[in-house]
């Protein structure tokens, strides 16, 4: 939450002070600043740095020389350049995330690791392992048979043109700086903060691990399929229960294997990685197979025959001979093929119908490059799941529908087809470009290497598949292309028909590759996990944090196999293979969206050594990021999507607060201030206007907050809606009270937390309190968004002059709104208002209505209404009418005026008719003013003061024992006989009682409070009286007013007689309302009638719980308009 600052210059205090004075303070000045915190010359701690350790430098050495004595008290913070400079050569780039061995940490950490690895060994090759993988071998001939090549090459464009301008964006990001281990995942947090870097990071931890799922179910369909079909536990019992078989035999096997390689992870990772050479030799070896294959086509095809009934593709794994019966020795004998299509192997027999139209042919699978194919397979050819692959532009003659073509030896068809689908099975085949940034703590120049290598590994693949996507086309018959498992040609790797010197290679080879990529996988995302969780943004994952003794994530394994394994469950590799893209697709998109941001803000932080970016690309690679995700499927998108919005929200509320001066914060900032330069400074329309609350707080000694429950009343009006300023002065000077200051901030924000109050806090530093309130009614808010309404608590001993917000702050404050055309909201009693915890069930918000000033007592009970607390009370208005009111025909116009306002509320009209000043109210004004009179006069010493009250106190004891009628006499009787100079021999007995809790008693504030004790009665003697006048007129001081002479303002005795008068009847309707909301009368613009004004308002709420005082603005604040 941001906090503004106002600090006041103030005149230095030891300015009168003689020369001796200021010198001895000066130099106990000095002595107390030498021993604070000698890291800074003004005593404030600065921020730490990850290459400056206070611990580690010598500070004899560094004071050695003279040259920098100007600069000698500031060292230990701002060290010289040469000390900087050694530390930045000597930074070594710890990963973030696992220490491999955390033994010997120590020994470690004091040798200086050089990094070697350079551009092709650090990134492009570990980018070229991990981009060529499973799909290239077992499903890209599929694709381009069914999509055709034109369609197949805009697939694969499109995908590495998504992978190649991510790579842009990834480049520009990685060379802004260090990037440590994490990859995408620091790069996404550090540069769009720690909710989406949370977020995305979780995502492509999953990615990842969906990825590890996918290659161990093509490990295991290379097993089953082509090295050893024979190793299958489930058999299809029923022709057709292929699939099914198959599915179960993944589940079984991949359970296995993903238990066998979580072990081989757990026990040894270093072996994994030495082995990563071995499984990308495997990868070339292939791919090198793949193109000798082709050029050998070009004059020597290798022998794949197909066998075609009509133009339909049969499956030879049931039958040798391809025809439906052969002759020897002038003996026609039928084919297995012809006692799989009929019931006899009698010629006589009764066969399929299409078997019986249509001859049996035998094809090339593989013709060659030169043989023209490249035409046939421009085009796609989808199909419907069951469908039989058949061969385009070949005669057949069309057999009865009713065939029942289950059991027959064709070639089927396991999914349905089209475009989409096939853009989210073939995805996969080109993530893997963050393989480099990962290994940036290994590499010589990482803001070299990462980009040149990526790029170059994403030049390479490209080409690869977009070659290999027009070769399969041209060298390929269309029949074997869509063939997915191989069953035309013996059930082998379509791919390993075309590879030289033999299949074999591409299937060992592929084997080998998947594995390894499996094992990388279960190796690489733990880590990730760990790393997230050692961040400590996402709170229910840090358990995943900890680890082996090494630092091998243990727990995060097994997360990480658990989630694996519910891949391996779906266990089809095209059901699996959506579901990394998307979150593959959204780790890219979020990463061109960094880059993006960062470019346009153009934070000065921004200075990536990359230069060949722009946010054009960016926006570009993010939208297609978005567009595939769609693309692939939809509602994969919308779960993906969900699941990455729900961590967001989880971290933004639950997450610890990261400050990592991330593109969001100053895209926040740049918003806002647009926002704030394009909202007119000016006061809204009146339809738009609500309280923007600024909160006045008191806080005692220890910083802390005196009425916590003005905070709670805050949230309860303001439901988290505009603005809110909580504001808070502190007596003194700023350079004193730095600690004090940040304390009660702290205080503050912690309790707005805890009332779930959103807004800003303030603090302001003033010699005086008095001028802080002011400073803050003027100066806080910013711009168009200043606050328009002051809330402050009712100051409940402002009769006391030791209470630092006094009655003359208070009515200051109340004088500074008005003439700021500022609204002003007092809560009186305020810690007796509901928190947010408790319900009202039942009661009444009664407002009365006196004067109309803008409307503000209609819309505050409507606002508090939609609050939980205040929900079930009812509204109700009451109104004063005078004699020559119609209080029908009011109540009628408030019925009607409530009804344009869309305000549902009880209207009632209260009656109050002009009658005699009652002898109380005259009393109370007569009291009240001698009082302050009394005061205003004595202006004794503090000394004076103590005699003087001990004195009085003496002389009302032995006064009350010589009365016999010593009880308190009527102040009115004493007042009459005072007006009238009917001097008795009695005593007139003036109480003044200081506690003020019931408010039965008149109040006497005196200046000699501040010494009386809770309770003092001063008796005042007409002798005591004479004596006193005399020793002030000796003494040739201004003498006392003969304050028993005096008679009460007419102008106060009408104010009193209002204010009685209307407590009276607000007492008999509201006395057991829930809140009571009135008119709150200005103060006098005499500001010798201050004292009074309170007393007014005191006499006003007499009796009632809760009250909110109110005084409008002066404009109109609500509407009867649409």
């Amino acid at each position: 939450m941001p906090t503004s600052f106002t600090v006041v210059p103030v005149e230095a205090q030891g300015e009168e002070r003689g020369p001796a004075e200021r010198d001895g303070q000066r130099q106990e000045e000095e002595e107390e600043e030498d021993e604070r915190d000698r890291g800074s010359g003004d005593g404030i701690a600065r921020e730490s740095s990850p290459f400056i350790n206070n611990a580690e430098m010598d500070r004899e050495n560094m004071y050695e020389g003279k040259n920098m004595a100007l600069f000698e008290e500031e060292m230990d913070s701002n060290p010289m350049v040469s000390s900087l400079l050694n530390k930045l050569a000597n930074y070594t780039n710890l990963t973030q995330g696992v220490v491999e061995h955390e033994a010997d940490e120590d020994s470690k950490r004091k040798e200086v690791k050089v990094p070697r690895m350079g551009t092709f060994i650090g990134v492009y090759l570990p980018c070229l392992q991990n981009i060529l993988g499973v799909i290239l071998f077992l499903r890209l001939t599929w694709i381009v048979g069914t999509a055709g090549v034109l369609e197949s090459f805009i697939i694969v464009f499109m995908c590495c043109a998504c992978t190649m301008l991510t790579a842009i964006s990834m480049s520009a990001i990685a060379t802004n700086g260090v990037v440590p281990a994490g990859g995408s995942y620091y790069m996404i947090s550090r540069s769009l903060g720690p909710e989406f870097g949370g977020a995305v990071g979780l995502c492509f931890y999953l990615g990842t691990t969906f990825a590890g799922a996918m290659y161990i179910l093509g490990t295991i369909e290379i097993l089953l399929t082509y090295i050893s079909p024979s190793a299958a536990i489930f058999k299809a019992e029923e022709v057709g229960d292929e699939t099914e078989a198959m599915l179960n035999n993944m589940r079984v096997y991949g359970t296995c294997i993903i238990t066998l390689m979580a072990i081989v992870v757990f026990v040894g990772v270093k072996y994994v990685n030495k082995l990563a050479l071995v499984f990308l030799a495997c990868v070339i070896l292939s791919i090198i197979a793949i193109y000798a294959g082709v050029i050998k086509t070009a004059f020597d095809p290798p022998d794949f025959p197909i066998c075609l009934l009509g133009n339909r593709t049969l499956s030879k794994r049931t039958f040798d001979v391809c025809a439906k019966f052969t002759e020897s020795n002038n003996e026609t004998k039928t084919t297995t093929l012809w006692h799989l299509f009929c019931d006899s192997p009698f010629l006589n027999a009764t066969c399929d119908d299409y078997f019986s139209l249509n001859n049996v042919t035998e094809i090339q699978g593989i013709p060659g490059i030169m043989s023209g194919v490249l035409t046939d397979n421009l085009w796609s050819s989808y199909s419907e799941k069951g469908s039989i692959v058949e061969k385009k532009d070949q005669p057949s003659v069309a057999g009865s529908e009713e065939t029942k073509m289950s059991g027959l030896p064709y070639v089927f068809t396991d999914i349905m087809t089209y475009f989409t689908m096939l853009v989210g099975i073939y995805f996969p085949s080109v993530t893997g470009i963050m393989a480099g940034s990962n290994r940036s703590g290994d590499l010589k120049d990482a803001q070299k290497s990462i980009p040149t290598g990526t790029i170059l590994a994403i030049s390479t693949t490209s080409f690869i598949y977009l070659s290999c996507i027009v070769l399969f086309g041209a060298c390929i018959e269309g029949v074997i292309l869509r063939d997915k498992f191989g069953e035309a040609v013996n059930g082998n790797l379509v791919v390993g028909t075309l590879a030289w010197p033999s299949p074999w290679v591409i299937v060992i080879g592929s084997f080998f590759s998947t594995c390894g990529a499996g094992l990388q996988s279960l190796t690489g995302a733990p880590r990730l996990l760990q790393a997230i969780a050692r961040d400590g943004i996402v709170p229910f994952i840090q358990v995943f944090g900890h680890g082996k003794a090494n630092g091998e994530p243990t727990w995060a394994l097994l997360l990480t196999a658990g989630i694996c394994e519910i891949g391996i469950l779906i266990a089809s590799l095209d059901s699996v293979a959506p579901i990394l893209s998307m979150f593959f697709l959204m780790c890219y998109m979020f990463v061109n969206l960094a880059c993006a941001v960062q470019t346009l803000l153009r934070t000065p932080n921004w200075r990536p050594r990359f230069k060949y970016y722009h946010w054009t690309l960016s926006f570009l690679g993010m939208s297609l990021c978005l567009a595939l995700m769609f693309i692939c499927s939809w509602y994969y998108a919308l779960i993906a999507m969900l699941i990455a919005g729900c961590i967001y929200k989880y971290i933004e509320y639950r997450g610890a607060e990261k400050e990592w001066g991330d593109g969001i914060r100053g895209l926040s900032l740049n918003a806002a201030r647009y926002a704030l330069l394009r909202v007119e400074d000016g006061p809204p329309h009146t339809k738009n206007w609500r309280p923007q609350l600024l909160v006045l707080l008191n806080l005692d000694s220890e910083q802390l907050v005196k009425h916590p429950r003005l905070l709670s009343f805050t949230s309860q009006l303001k439901a988290g809606k505009g603005l809110t300023i909580v504001g808070s002065v502190l007596q003194g000077i700023f350079l004193d009270k730095c600690t004090e200051t940040q304390k009660a901030e702290e205080n503050v924000k912690s309790l707005m937390g805890v009332e779930k109050t959103k807004g800003f806090c303030q603090i302001v530093v003033s010699p005086n309190f008095r001028d802080g309130i002011s400073y803050l009614i003027q100066s806080a808010g910013l711009g168009g968004m200043k606050h328009n309404t002051v809330l402050m608590a009712w100051p409940q001993s402002w009769k006391q002059t030791e209470n630092r917000f006094s009655w003359k702050n208070f009515v200051d404050t109340v004088r500074e709104t008005t003439a700021a055309q500022q609204a002003l909201l007092v809560a009186k009693n305020i810690d007796l208002f509901p928190t947010n915890q408790e319900r009202f069930t039942e009661g009444n918000i009664d407002v009365w209505w006196i004067v109309h000033d803008g409307g503000m007592l209609m819309l505050l009970p409507f606002l508090l209404r939609q609050h939980k607390v205040w929900r079930k009370c009812k509204m109700r208005i009451f109104t004063v009418a005078q004699m020559d009111d119609n209080s029908i025909q009011m109540k009628k116009d408030l019925q009607m005026f409530l009804y344009h306002l869309r305000l549902n509320a009880e209207v009632e009209v209260v009656e109050m008719f002009e009658n005699d000043i009652s002898a109380f109210t005259y009393e109370k004004t007569l009291m009240m003013e001698q009082r302050s009179q009394m005061l205003k006069q004595m202006q004794l010493s503090k000394n004076e003061r103590e005699r003087e009250i001990q004195s009085i106190t003496d002389e009302s004891r032995g006064s009350i024992r010589r009365k016999s009628y010593s009880s308190p006499q009527s102040i009115g009787q004493d007042a009459q006989a005072l007006l009238t100079n009917d001097y008795r021999e009695e005593e007139a007995q003036l109480i003044h009682d200081r506690n003020t809790a019931s408010h039965s008693a008149p109040v006497v504030k005196a200046s000699v409070a501040a010494a009386v004790p809770e309770k003092v009665q001063m008796t005042w003697t007409k002798e005591k009286f004479v004596a006193e006048k005399h020793k002030t007129k000796d003494s040739n001081v201004s003498g006392f007013k003969d304050i028993f002479n005096m008679k009460p303002n007419q102008s106060n005795v009408r104010r009193m007689h209002t204010a009685v008068k209307l407590n009276g009847v607000v007492l008999n309707k509201s006395q057991h309302a829930q809140l009571v909301l009135l008119n709150m009368p200005g103060p006098p613009k005499n500001r010798k009638g201050d004292e009074n004004y309170m007393e007014f308002l005191e006499v006003l709420t007499e009796g009632l719980d809760r009250v909110l005082l109110v005084r409008g603005s002066g404009r109109e604040v609500i509407t009867i308009y649409s």
